[in-house]
C-alpha cells in the first residue's frame, strides 16, 4: 500500500489539489456573483453561491487535513484521523444549508408578483465557462483523492461535480429565459439549490455514520478475514469486530491458536497477522486476542 504519511508524494499532491480548487473556486465566485448581478441572472447568482460554499469547504478540507496526520497524544491516543470525518460532516451540512436557501429564494421568485424579465447574454457565456471548469476540476480531484484513499477528498471533489452539474442547469435555465421562458431562470435556481441540498444530505449522513462507529462494508471485512485465516499458525477466529476511524478500519478480532505452543510463539503468530492485514488492507491497527484451541476445536469459525 502506497505511504501515506505527511510528507508523502501523495500527501503533497492531495495538498496542492486543495489550493487548486481554492484559486478556481475563487475565480469563479467572483465572475458567477458579479456577471449574474449584472445580467439579472437568479441562477447564475445562485451558482454562485455554491462556488463560495465550495470555497469555505476547501478551507474546511485545508484545515482537517493539517489536523487528520497529527500523531496520537495523551487527549487523543488513537491519532486524529476522525478530524477528516468530523470535516466531511461540515462540508454535508454547509452543502445542505445552502441547497435550502437557494431553494427558499427561488421559490419566493416563482410565487412573487413581480413580472420575470429576461437575462443578459452574458449570463450564459459565465454559466458555460464555469460548467467547463467544474467538470475540468473533479476528474483533477477525484484522481488525487483515489490515489490517497480520501473520504473527505473524494467528497470534496463530488462537490465540484455537483457544482459542475448545477451550472449546466444554470445554462439550460438562461438559453430559455433568452428564449422567452423567463420563468427558467429562477427554476434552475430552484433546481440547483435542490441538488446541492441532496448532495449535502448524503455527505452529512455518511460521516455521521462513521462517526457513530459504523462497520466496514461486508465486502472489506470478508477480505480482511480471508488475510487472517491465511496467515500460518491460525486455525480459526471469531468476534471480528470492525469500525472505522477517519478513512482507515480498527479491527478487533479473537485469534484460535493451537493451545499445545508456548506463549511467545502464539504471540509471534499473532504479530504475524496483524502485520499481514495492515500491509494489504486499509486499516490503522488490529487488536488481536489469543484464544488457545485443541485439534477438534480448530476451524469451527
Amino acid at each position: 500500500m502506497a505511504s501515506l504519511h505527511s510528507d508523502s508524494p501523495l500527501q503533497r499532491a492531495a495538498h496542492r489539489s486543495l489550493w487548486v480548487s481554492v484559486g478556481v473556486n475563487i475565480v469563479l465566485t467572483a465572475m458567477q456573483l458579479i456577471t449574474g448581478l449584472w445580467a439579472g441572472s437568479q441562477a447564475l447568482v445562485a451558482d454562485a453561491l455554491h462556488s463560495l460554499s465550495d470555497l469555505v469547504a476547501d478551507f474546511v478540507a485545508l484545515l482537517a487535513r493539517k489536523h487528520s496526520h497529527k500523531a496520537p497524544d495523551a487527549d487523543h491516543q488513537y491519532g486524529h484521523q476522525r478530524y477528516e470525518t468530523a470535516a466531511s460532516l461540515v462540508l454535508g451540512l454547509l452543502l445542505l444549508a445552502a441547497g435550502c436557501s437557494m431553494l427558499l429564494s427561488a421559490g419566493n421568485k416563482l410565487t412573487g408578483a413581480t413580472p420575470l424579465a429576461a437575462v443578459h447574454q452574458a449570463a450564459l457565456y459565465a454559466a458555460l465557462f464555469t460548467l467547463a471548469s467544474k467538470e475540468l476540476l473533479f476528474r483533477y480531484m477525484l484522481k488525487i483523492a483515489t490515489e490517497v484513499r480520501s473520504s473527505m477528498l473524494v467528497a470534496n471533489a463530488w462537490h465540484a461535480r455537483a457544482d459542475a452539474a448545477s451550472s449546466l442547469v444554470v445554462a439550460v435555465g438562461i438559453i430559455g429565459n433568452l428564449a422567452g421562458y423567463t420563468w427558467l431562470d429562477p427554476l434552475a435556481a430552484a433546481l440547483v439549490g435542490f441538488m446541492v441540498g441532496r448532495t449535502g444530505w448524503q455527505f452529512a449522513w455518511d460521516a455521521l455514520n462513521k462517526l457513530m462507529d459504523r462497520a466496514a462494508d461486508d465486502d472489506t471485512v470478508e477480505a480482511i478475514r480471508a488475510t487472517l485465516l491465511a496467515t500460518p499458525g491460525v486455525q480459526g477466529l471469531h468476534d471480528m469486530r470492525t469500525r472505522h476511524m477517519g478513512d482507515q478500519i480498527l479491527v478487533d478480532v479473537h485469534l484460535e491458536i493451537d493451545g499445545e505452543l508456548t506463549v511467545y510463539q502464539g504471540h509471534d503468530i499473532a504479530a504475524n497477522a496483524r502485520a499481514r492485514v495492515m500491509a494489504e488492507h486499509h486499516v490503522l491497527d488490529v487488536m488481536t486476542h489469543i484464544d488457545p484451541v485443541n485439534a477438534s476445536q480448530a476451524g469451527r469459525h
